[in-house]
Formats: structure tokens, C-alpha cells, sequence
């Protein structure tokens, strides 16, 4: 059984490049585009080679063969190094039934604290996802459809540069910012809002400024790429015809911006899914999150299948958030990564 394990291992990633190319293939077809030329009589046969080559290799190195090692080595138990492969190497479901139960050997009680670890961090992310949308959806299209080329530039400018210091840095300045002694609550009593310091760090309101502030590029361009394609004419028209502003972007720009919403509302998901560093920085003591637990299964516990398990979990709960996106805005795969 092991051993079937290990050629499915090295078969996965062919598994895997067959699908996308089917779906590649019927999306092409489904786009209506006979006389489109083909990869290879875009690209010429070289330069198409080279491509494949070096795309193929860093999908299937660095991303495909290490994720389904890591399912693989979830369905084992628990061993010393030196019995990998013996005996006592066998496929087992404990590492899930830990992730459930808190026990490998009895299912009387669930494991509460993982559990509601895992679904606040889902939940936390999905409230990230949409507080980013809130924000960046107005900037996007003042940037797309309002803004002068000179002023484009400097927003862009004002976007980049706060990501050019480290997102550890980041996260600590965030930290000295919402601290008891901090910026904002030594404002806040100087002007006499409050009277006592507020917990922002405990309310765990820093993590989720400093989560929001973390990924808000990665909502921001997908969003500005599909309304910057808009044509204006088409919101000119609708203005003619007497829409108020909030019908205009309910129904001629955020259709239109559907595929660049999907990809920035998956992205953003993802990230703070498995975000580690903000969450041990801004969280507060009381503060769940499910990445530092996944940590501490590898590097505290030493047991590495369970931390796999833990690991492939929030990667299917991943992937089908991506599937209900793209499910709800109606986008196919392919739309969201033009």
C-alpha cells in the first residue's frame, strides 16, 4: 500500500497538468474563437518549449510534488525516522481524527479548541476578504475611471511604497500603533473620547487592520485592472439614461468586474487563511488562530503528519472557497487569471 502511495505521488502531478489542459482546451473552444491561433503558433516552438519547460518544472517542483507528499505523509502514523517504510508505516486517518477529536483512540469529545480555531480563522479571513472589497472597490475606480494620469501615478506611488519595508516591521509598527500606550489611545484621551485606554490588541481590532492592510494590494490591482477596461462610454450611457451612481456600479461595473473581483476576493482569502506572522504579532491572548497551531504540530510537537493533515485541511477548505467564488460571480478559471 505504501508503495502505490509513492507512485501516485509522482503521478499527481501529471494527473494534475492533464486536467488543466483539458479545461484549457474547453474553455478555448467554449470561447467561440476558431480561427485563434495556438499556443505554439503564438508563441513559436522554442520560445512555446521554454516556456512549458520552466512553468512545468517550478509548478511540479516547487508547488505540486511537495503538497501531495504532504497529503501523503498525513495518512501516517506518527514514527521515528528510522521505521519510514517498515512495518509499522501503514495508512492511517489518526492525524483527522486527532483534527476532530483531540484523541487518536476515542471520538467522546470533540477537540474544541482546534476546531474553533479553524472555523474562526475561516470566518476572520471571509471578514478580511470583504472589508478589503469595501475599501479598495471605491479606490480602484477613481483610480480606473476618475484619476488624471498624474494623479494615477501617485496613488500608485502612495499604494507601493508602504510595501517596500518588511511585512514583520509592518506588523510590529501596527502593534506600537494600537498598543494600550499607543498612537491612537493616547489621542484618543488627549482629545477626551475615552477615559481609560481600550484594548485594541485583546479586541483583536489590530489584527484585523493589520491582516487588512497586509493583503490590500492583492484586491487592489485585480480590481483596478478589470474597471480600467470598462468603457467609459458604457457609465456615460447609463448617467444619460438618469441611473443614480448606485445602480451604474451595481449593474454596469461590477458585472464588468466580476473576474477581477473573484481573483482578488480569492487571493486575499487565501493569504490570510494562512497568514502566521500577523496573527502571533497583533493577536491577543485570547486570540485563535489556526496557522500557529499548524506550526506548532510540526516544529512543538514534532509530529509531522499531523501537522500535515492540519495543513491539507486548510488547503481543501481553500481551494473550495475558490470554487464557491467562482461558482457565485458565474467567472471560470481562466477569466481570473487574464
Amino acid at each position: 500500500m505504501i508503495e502505490v502511495g509513492k507512485y501516485l505521488i509522482f503521478l499527481g502531478p501529471l494527473i494534475v497538468i492533464a486536467v488543466f489542459w483539458a479545461m484549457a482546451t474547453v474553455e478555448r473552444r467554449q470561447s467561440g474563437e476558431p480561427g485563434a491561433k495556438s499556443f505554439f503558433g503564438r508563441n513559436g516552438i522554442a520560445i512555446s518549449v521554454f516556456l512549458l519547460a520552466a512553468v512545468g518544472l517550478w509548478a511540479i517542483i516547487m508547488i505540486v510534488l511537495p503538497q501531495l507528499y504532504m497529503v501523503d505523509f498525513s495518512f501516517h502514523p506518527k514514527l521515528p525516522p528510522r521505521d519510514y517504510g517498515g512495518p509499522n508505516d501503514h495508512y492511517t486517518l489518526d492525524s483527522y481524527r486527532y483534527f476532530i477529536f483531540g484523541s487518536t483512540t476515542s471520538m467522546d469529545h470533540l477537540n474544541v479548541i482546534h476546531l474553533k480555531a479553524f472555523f474562526m480563522t475561516i470566518f476572520a479571513s471571509i471578514i478580511v476578504t470583504a472589508i478589503n472589497f469595501c475599501i479598495c472597490y471605491p479606490m480602484a475606480y477613481y483610480m480606473a475611471q476618475v484619476a488624471t494620469p498624474e494623479r494615477l501615478r501617485l496613488f500608485m506611488l502612495m499604494l507601493i511604497a508602504p510595501f517596500w519595508v518588511n511585512e514583520i516591521l509592518r506588523a510590529f509598527a501596527f502593534r506600537v500603533l494600537f498598543g494600550t500606550s499607543g498612537l491612537i489611545n493616547n489621542f484618543l484621551l488627549g482629545i477626551g473620547v475615552i477615559a481609560e485606554p481600550i484594548d485594541f490588541l485583546g479586541l483583536d481590532v489590530a489584527m484585523y487592520t493589520g491582516l487588512s492592510y497586509a493583503y490590500l494590494l492583492m484586491m487592489m490591482f485585480p480590481l483596478y485592472n478589470a474597471i480600467e477596461s470598462l468603457d467609459r462610454n458604457q457609465i456615460e450611457a447609463a448617467r444619460d439614461l438618469g441611473a443614480p451612481w448606485w445602480h451604474i456600479h451595481l449593474f454596469v461595473v461590477m458585472p464588468f468586474a466580476k473576474p477581477g473581483i473573484a481573483s482578488g476576493c480569492t487571493m486575499v482569502f487565501m493569504l490570510t487563511a494562512g497568514a502566521l506572522a500577523a496573527p502571533l504579532i497583533l493577536g491577543g491572548p485570547n486570540t485563535l488562530w489556526f496557522t500557529p497551531i499548524v506550526y506548532d504540530r510540526f516544529y512543538q510537537a514534532f509530529n509531522w503528519p499531523q501537522g500535515s493533515a492540519y495543513a491539507f485541511i486548510l488547503l481543501l477548505t481553500c481551494v473550495v472557497f475558490v470554487l464557491a467564488v467562482l461558482r457565485v460571480f458565474k467567472v471560470s478559471l481562466g477569466e481570473i487569471t487574464r
